[in-house]
Formats: C-alpha cells, sequence, structure tokens
C-alpha cells in the first residue's frame, strides 16, 4: 500500500497539474490508478521476500505478508484520489506571479496550499454522520469503483474467445496512448472542428454560431477524449437523470438565454464577442489590468476613473448570475426534499437515540472508529496556521483575521448542504461566486485577498466533501477508519508539494505561459482555468462587486437570479406533491439543472455537447440496450482513456514540446473560427475583424 500509494499519488498530482495549464485540461482520476495498480500489486506480492525481519520482537515486519488483496487495493486509491482532481490555490500562484506579475515567495505558497487541503478534514469529520452514514447518501461515484473492485478481483469465468476485463482494459488504454497523438500533436483540429465555419469562413454571425470554442458551438465535432472529459469529468460515470439536468440547464443557457442576451444587445453585449470571459474597456478592446493596480496592489481610484468602467461579455454576467440561481437553489432544495431526515439525524445525535442503521454502518461498527477530537485538532491547527499567515505574510496575502474565520463559517454553513446534493447527484455546486461576492463587498481593492478567501472559503468545503466520498467508500469495502485516515493524511499532504512542485517548475520553464497575446499560434499552455480565476479576482477583489453588480456598476439586475434560485426548487417540490405519481418530477434537480454550466467559462460548448453525447450513448443507450457490456466494460474504459491520453500526453511534450518542435498545417488550426470572437456592434474596431 505505500509503495503503491505514494506512487500513484505523486503521479496523478504531477499529471493532473501538468495538464491543468494547457487549452483542454484533463483532470485523470483516481480510476485510472486503481486499474493500473493491479497487476504491479500481483507482481509485487510473487516476487517481494516473505521474510520475516526481527522475528519475534515489537519491531516484527515483513515485506510481503501475503497476497495482492481488495483492502490494500481500496487504501492505495484512497492515497491516490489524494492526487486527483487539482489543488484550487495554485490559482492564487499562478494568478499573482503570472497574470499579475507580483511577489509570491514559495514558502507563502507551501502555506496556502496545505492550510487550504486540509483544513476540510475539520469539517468532515463533523458531517460524517450526515454525509456517510445514511443509506440515503449513496455517493454514486464510489460505485464506479466500488464495480471495479469486484471486477478487478473477483474470479471470472471468461467465455473462450471473449476478453478479460484486464485484457480489455490493456487494449483500450493501447488504443487511447496511439491515438492521442493526433489531437495533442498531428492532428489539434480534431479537438473542436466547426463545418458552418468552413461552409461559411467570412460570416461573422456563421463563426458565432458554428464556433466551438468561442461560439454556440452549432454542428461543432470533437475526435479528442480530452474534449468531453477536461471540465465535466469522464462523462461515462454519470448517473442518467444527473446527465439529463445538465442538459437541459446547458441547452436554456447556450441556445437561449445567451441568443437572446446578445442579439437584444443587452448590457452592449454586441461590443463584446460573444463567447469571453475577457475584461473589456467600453469601446470593447481589451482592458489594461495593470494600468489601475497601484505599487500597493490595491485599486488606483483615480487611474480607473480615467480608463472607465470595466465591461464583461454578457455570456460572463449571465453565468455569474446563474451561479447566484443555483446557490440559493442549493439551500432551498436541500430544506425542502431533505429537510426532515436532516432533523431527525440531528435529534438522535443530540439525544443519544438508537436509529436504524444502514447495512455498511452496522458492519462498520466493529472497528475503532476516528476520534472527533483528532478533527477538530487537525480544524484548530490549520485556522491557526491560517491566521498566523495572513497576519505574517499580510503584504503578499492582503487577508485579515476575521476574513479567514467568516471564509471558514461559510465553509462549514455549506458542507452539509452541498454534500447531500453531491451524495446523491454526482454533481456539485461550488461556493466560489458567493464567497468572492462577499469579501468584495466588505474588502473591496484587494485582489489577493479576495482570492485568498474565496478558496478558503470554497475548497476547504470541496476538500471536506472529498474525504467525506473517501470514508463512504471505505465504508462500502470494510475499510478500518484510522487506516483510511491515514491514507487521507499523507496523501493530501504529499500531493500539495507535487501540485505546487509543478506549477512552479512550468511557471519557470515554459516562456510566457498563459499570455495568449506572446504565446506561438496554437500553443496548448494558454491557462484557461487561471485566465477565468484571474478575471474574477479582478471583477470581484480588485475593482469590487458594488463598482459592477451593485449601485455603483452596470450589472444590477443580475442580482434577481439569487430570488429566482430559490423559488425554482420550490415550484418542482409543489409539482411532486401535487402530482406524486409522476415520479420523473423529483428527478428535477434545480441545484444541478442550474450549476450545469457553472464551468463556462473556462469550459465552451464543444467541451458541454461531447460530454453529452458521449453521457447518453453509455448511461442511456448503453445501460438500457447492452447492459451487460455496460456493466462488464463501462467503467474500465473511461479509466483507460484517461491512462492512454494522459501518458501520451506527457510523452510528446518531453519528447517535442520541451525542444519546440511543432508542425503547422491546415490540421493545426483548431476551431477554424477566427471571426467567432469579433464584435458585430456599428463603430467597434477589433484587429482582423471587419467593421459593422
Amino acid at each position: 500500500m505505500w509503495v503503491l500509494g505514494t506512487l500513484s499519488c505523486v503521479l496523478l498530482s504531477f499529471l493532473n497539474q501538468f495538464f491543468w495549464y494547457r487549452t483542454e485540461p484533463l483532470t485523470i482520476t483516481a480510476i485510472s490508478a486503481q486499474i493500473a495498480v493491479v497487476p504491479l500489486g500481483h507482481l509485487m506480492a510473487s516476487t517481494l521476500t516473505d521474510r520475516v525481519f526481527f522475528k519475534e520482537s515489537r519491531w516484527e515486519f515483513t515485506l510481503n505478508p501475503g497476497p495482492f488483496n481488495v483492502k490494500e487495493h481500496v487504501l492505495i486509491t484512497i492515497f491516490a484520489n489524494s492526487g486527483a482532481g487539482t489543488v484550487y490555490a495554485i490559482h492564487i500562484v499562478t494568478a499573482v506571479k503570472v497574470f499579475y506579475k507580483e511577489k509570491f515567495t514559495f514558502l507563502v505558497s507551501i502555506i496556502v496550499v496545505i492550510t487550504t487541503q486540509v483544513l476540510g478534514f475539520g469539517w468532515a469529520g463533523i458531517f460524517r454522520r450526515y454525509l456517510v452514514e445514511p443509506a440515503a447518501m449513496w455517493w454514486p461515484a464510489n460505485l464506479v469503483q466500488v464495480s471495479l473492485f469486484r471486477a478487478l478481483h473477483e474470479k471470472e469465468d471468461t467465455p473462450k474467445g471473449r476478453l478479460t476485463r484486464n485484457q480489455f482494459f490493456l487494449i483500450a488504454f493501447m488504443c487511447s496512448f496511439a491515438y492521442y497523438i493526433f489531437p495533442g500533436y498531428l492532428f489539434p483540429m480534431s479537438t473542436s472542428m466547426s463545418w458552418v465555419c468552413w461552409a461559411f469562413p467570412k460570416s461573422v454571425l456563421a463563426n458565432q454560431l458554428g464556433s466551438g470554442l468561442q461560439g454556440l458551438g452549432i454542428g461543432a465535432m470533437a475526435f479528442d477524449w480530452s474534449t468531453a472529459s477536461s471540465y465535466l469529468g469522464s462523462p461515462l460515470g454519470s448517473p442518467w437523470f444527473a446527465t439529463a439536468n445538465i442538459a437541459v440547464g446547458f441547452l436554456i443557457l447556450m441556445y437561449l438565454i445567451v441568443p437572446v442576451s446578445y442579439w437584444l444587445n443587452i448590457y452592449h453585449a454586441k461590443t463584446f464577442p460573444i463567447f469571453s470571459s475577457h475584461l473589456f474597456t467600453s469601446s470593447g478592446q481589451t482592458y489594461n489590468i495593470s494600468s489601475i493596480n497601484n505599487s500597493k496592489f490595491q485599486i488606483d481610484l483615480n487611474a480607473y476613473k480615467q480608463n472607465g468602467p470595466l465591461y464583461i461579455s454578457t455570456f460572463f454576467a449571465i453565468s455569474y448570475g446563474v451561479g447566484f440561481a443555483a446557490l440559493t437553489a442549493t439551500i432551498v432544495h436541500v430544506l425542502f426534499f431533505h429537510g426532515r431526515e436532516i432533523l431527525e439525524l440531528s435529534k438522535s445525535g443530540l439525544l443519544k437515540e438508537k436509529r436504524k442503521m444502514d447495512i455498511h454502518t452496522r458492519l462498520m461498527s466493529k472497528y475503532k472508529q476516528v476520534p472527533q477530537w483528532w478533527f477538530i485538532c487537525i480544524l484548530l491547527f490549520n485556522i491557526v496556521a491560517t491566521l498566523f499567515a495572513c497576519q505574517y505574510y499580510n503584504d503578499q496575502l492582503q487577508l485579515p483575521w476575521w476574513g479567514v474565520l467568516l471564509a471558514c463559517f461559510l465553509a462549514f454553513i455549506f458542507t452539509l448542504p452541498i454534500g447531500i446534493i453531491y451524495a446523491t447527484t454526482n454533481q456539485q455546486p461550488g461556493l466560489n461566486i458567493i464567497t468572492e461576492y462577499i469579501i468584495g463587498y466588505m474588502y473591496p481593492g484587494r485582489p489577493v485577498a479576495n482570492m485568498c478567501f474565496k478558496v478558503y472559503g470554497y475548497i476547504s468545503m470541496t476538500q471536506a466533501i472529498t474525504f467525506l466520498q473517501d470514508f463512504k467508500l471505505g465504508q462500502y469495502m470494510k475499510i478500518p477508519p484510522k487506516s483510511m485516515f491515514m491514507a487521507q493524511v499523507v496523501g493530501t499532504l504529499l500531493s500539495c508539494l507535487v501540485y505546487l512542485g509543478t506549477a512552479w517548475w512550468l511557471m519557470t520553464s515554459i516562456p510566457n505561459i498563459c499570455d495568449t497575446s506572446l504565446l506561438p499560434p496554437n500553443s496548448p499552455w494558454t491557462c484557461p482555468n487561471d485566465r477565468v480565476f484571474y478575471d474574477a479576482s479582478v471583477i470581484w477583489g480588485l475593482i469590487g462587486p458594488r463598482r459592477f453588480f451593485g449601485d455603483l456598476g452596470t450589472h444590477s439586475a443580475v442580482n434577481w437570479f439569487f430570488l429566482g434560485g430559490a423559488i425554482a426548487p420550490v415550484l418542482v417540490w409543489v409539482a411532486h406533491k401535487a402530482f406524486p405519481q409522476q415520479k420523473w418530477i423529483r428527478l428535477i434537480n434545480m441545484p444541478i439543472l442550474l450549476s450545469a454550466t457553472g464551468m463556462m467559462p473556462p469550459a465552451s460548448a464543444i467541451n458541454f455537447s461531447t460530454w453529452l453525447l458521449l453521457a447518453f450513448l453509455s448511461g442511456f443507450i448503453l445501460y438500457r440496450y447492452r447492459q451487460n457490456w455496460w456493466q462488464r466494460h463501462n467503467y474500465i474504459l473511461s479509466g483507460a482513456l484517461d491512462a492512454g491520453l494522459a501518458f501520451m500526453g506527457v510523452l510528446l511534450f518531453l519528447c517535442l514540446g520541451l525542444k519546440g518542435i511543432s508542425i503547422n498545417w491546415w490540421g493545426t488550426n483548431i476551431d477554424g473560427c477566427p471571426l467567432a470572437s469579433c464584435p458585430t456592434a456599428e463603430g467597434v474596431i477589433v484587429d482582423n475583424c471587419p467593421v459593422f
């Protein structure tokens, strides 16, 4: 467990951070490691010596205690899960060092990264009773891994002529590995292809409609797994009802609200691109942020008045509004649909009442549980360390002590409702918008303080949910809680070091990383996630929400989305009570529907359309009409596609990217819709765009 767990954690941390800065970032889940370690585990069990050292003493141990078993495998996967996803605090480092070009030392970076990642253990310990023990909290993503554990460890009677699961994984892995040389190097256009733009290359309207990266993506196609899985995760692991909610949310926003808002010129939409996360002046030019940033890394109000107010695309503004709605919808949905259950669990906990236990919870009761004071100590230690860092390094972090405590309070309040949503739908609404909104009003003009508050408030909650998900996996697989706790803590600390080290290496070794104005054409190092994070720090931190969404701004009407989000779940609940025989009504999940496009931007139309197509084929067509194949191969295929793409991507970078070896031909012109980013208002002049 220690050898393969450490190897998996380090490798996934490196690969995920490596791909994070790319145009189509790839998130490699723990499923890839879960599958890949099986042959390595059996190899170690068959070759390592079984000699017992220090026999019959308190120090007795052996390197090979027996065959590679499923519980070792689960702990390795929990260890590896620490390296899956991303470390959100790296955004702060990238934004300050690369975009703002200000000082941010490695020591301060490592303090922020570790404290934000580990703080969530405290909330996880507090909410175990609500999010792990009840059977209703079933965590769909864990069932993917449980089915894989069974497939990989149970002996299978494979009929002659059929592939075993391991053979299928190896074949799919090799095919994915070999294929990615085309979208990754030889034919990048396969990432996003638009026949509409090819048919009408000089039409701005056609480019806006057809572009999968900078437009509505009508008719756009992609033949690249990373396009489908880069933002929403694997489409092969989504429950069908959640996929349907995401599809409805995407279609309403992308093909109803955005086109109507743009062509009605709401918020001067035609002055800017139809789909963009960039920051503009009133005339449609790129805003010079450095001109309003003074020597103390705060807003220069005189310079801001001279330059004029900041503008964003109407799509970007609407996406923030949808985020407002998703937040209030999450709270109201949990109160109406899960309020009674929460009340009963709280009552049984406070009054020490006996209640009917889930079968898994009852079987786990034979193990010694992790003491509650362990979690409390970790929580208090991290809060104290964060307070110290923010006070001692205030010139770099800007966040005052009360900001740290307020961020922790928000994380505590929202962990339970968002955890319930994720535990039942596999989709997780975020706190990022409301955190930056609150601190932006309370402490405006300080972008780093805004970013730190957002990360401490949002990611400590997200990390808590990740830890709780692992606890549930351990419960399904009957792993001793203290062993799970150990794997989580060590894996988290190790992944923090690898993530930050990899990011620091890339920022110092790739010239002009993230700067699209200086990078070579079609360079993959455009950092779309970090660009959006930086833009958000300007909007909410440097300028502040009052000058944007408040009484001093031009987008105050967006605040009505808060009310709309609160009303939407009530309407679903009333419809469910009025028509209880219509079971499909209860499957309408407004937090998921409204937060479906929460990753837009940086995600684009082609990411969603490709993801939805594959999710429909897997979760509906194959599950309904080829269920045996789906049960046997679906999740294994997902892991193999992730792993093959990852290894080829790193190989291409090490062999060709570092040496600057590239090719330039028609197939390297990604999307092929250069006019999609053009404004259509009269008299707006932008380079390489027609004037209307």
